[in-house]
C-alpha cells in the first residue's frame, strides 16, 4: 500500500504511520496462523467489530493462512456520541454465522474500559464455540475498568484520544490510515 497524501489534521499527530500499522497486522496475522495451523480443518470465524474494526479485520484476513477462514460482524454501541463509555454496550448488530464449535477470534479496534468486550464475551461464549478469542489493535490499560483478555494486541497506548484506521471522532477521520492522537 501506498501512504495516502491528504493534509493530516492539525488537531491531531501521527501516533502509527501507515507503514507501522501495516508491520503489525502482518505479525499479528502470522502468529493467528502459527496459533491454528495444526487445527486447519476446524473454522476460524473472525468477528469484527463494527465500525471502526473494518479496516483492521480487512487487512488481517487477508494476511492469515488458514483454509477454513469465515468473516462475520457485531455491531456494539457503547459511547452514542459520547467520548466517555456509557459502561451499558448495546448490541446493534448480530452475528450471521453460527459459532457453535467453530474458534472465534474477536477482532475489535481498540479496548478501552473494557465493558464493550466483555459484553461480546459474554454473549458468544454462551453459544458454545471450539474456543474464544481476542483480537485487538489497540489498547489503552489506563482506562481499563474490567479486566478482560487480550489475546493478540498490535499496540498499547497511553490515555490518548486516538483516531483513523477506522477509529473516529463522530465519524470523521475513519478513513485516514494512519492513527493519530489529538494534540493536548
Amino acid at each position: 500500500m501506498t501512504e495516502k497524501t491528504e493534509q493530516q489534521d492539525p488537531v491531531f499527530e501521527i501516533l502509527f504511520t501507515q507503514e507501522e500499522i501495516e508491520e503489525r497486522v502482518l505479525g499479528l496475522a502470522q502468529e493467528i496462523s502459527k496459533d491454528y495451523e495444526l487445527d486447519n480443518k476446524t473454522p476460524l470465524l473472525l468477528i469484527g467489530v463494527l465500525k471502526g474494526a473494518v479496516p483492521f479485520l480487512t487487512d488481517l484476513s487477508q494476511q492469515i493462512n488458514h483454509p477454513n477462514l469465515y468473516i462475520d460482524y457485531m455491531g456494539v454501541s457503547s459511547y452514542n456520541g459520547n467520548t466517555t463509555s456509557n459502561k451499558e454496550p448495546k448490541i446493534t448488530l448480530d452475528t450471521k454465522i453460527p459459532i457453535k464449535d467453530k474458534n472465534v477470534i474477536i477482532v475489535e479496534d481498540i479496548v478501552d474500559t473494557g465493558y464493550s468486550i466483555a459484553t461480546l464475551i459474554n454473549i458468544l461464549q454462551a453459544r458454545k464455540p471450539k474456543s474464544l478469542k481476542v483480537c485487538s489493535l489497540l489498547s489503552k490499560p489506563e482506562r481499563r475498568e474490567i479486566k478482560v483478555p487480550i489475546d493478540y494486541l498490535g499496540f498499547t497506548i497511553p490515555n490518548l484520544w486516538v483516531q483513523g484506521y477506522g477509529l473516529d471522532t463522530n465519524e470523521e477521520g475513519r478513513y485516514w490510515p494512519y492513527i493519530a492522537c489529538r494534540k493536548e
